[in-house]
């Protein structure tokens, strides 16, 4: 049976999906069916959550704190607070581009691979958030390089 407390976690949860770009556009049923797939973990101050090479298997949202994303020594990005990380390794198990590490104390979300692909099975309107989220991106990286180009 379902508690007063863990009815409220899986509300904050939905609220929080619903803030992410990659799921603004997602019904509240079906974020409340991928709710209880987020798992919180906390992470101390520079730890190492993957590396570059890894086998990726989870995305992870930023709950609270900054994750550094790098190659190396050479910083990539700085994410905090509702922003997503690791999420193509939701959609295939290919290796890790980049690392990343807890540049501050960090609470996070994990979203595993196996239970997501059960989730898009059943509901595969989460499927649509992760696609646009990713051509947005696509989009914005054509951007750069043709910026780039140009100077």
């Amino acid at each position: 049976m379902i508690t007063s407390n863990e009815r409220l976690l899986l509300v904050e949860k939905v609220i929080i999906l619903k803030s992410l770009t990659i799921f603004s556009d997602t019904p509240e049923n079906i974020l409340a069916d991928l709710a209880p797939l987020m798992q919180e973990e906390d992470f101390e101050k520079e730890t190492l959550l993957f590396r570059e090479g890894d086998t990726g298997d989870c995305m992870f949202i930023i709950h609270r704190g900054e994750v550094r994303i790098h190659k190396n020594n050479t910083t990539l990005a700085v994410l905090k607070e509702k922003e997503v990380f690791g999420e193509l390794s939701l959609l295939d198990a290919e290796t890790r581009s980049a690392s990343a590490s807890c540049q501050t104390d960090c609470t996070l979300f994990r979203i595993d691979q196996e239970p997501f692909y059960e989730l898009i099975d059943a509901r595969p309107e989460v499927a649509r958030g992760f696609i646009k989220i990713l051509c947005q991106r696509l989009r914005a990286q054509n951007e750069k390089s043709v910026q780039s180009r140009n100077l």
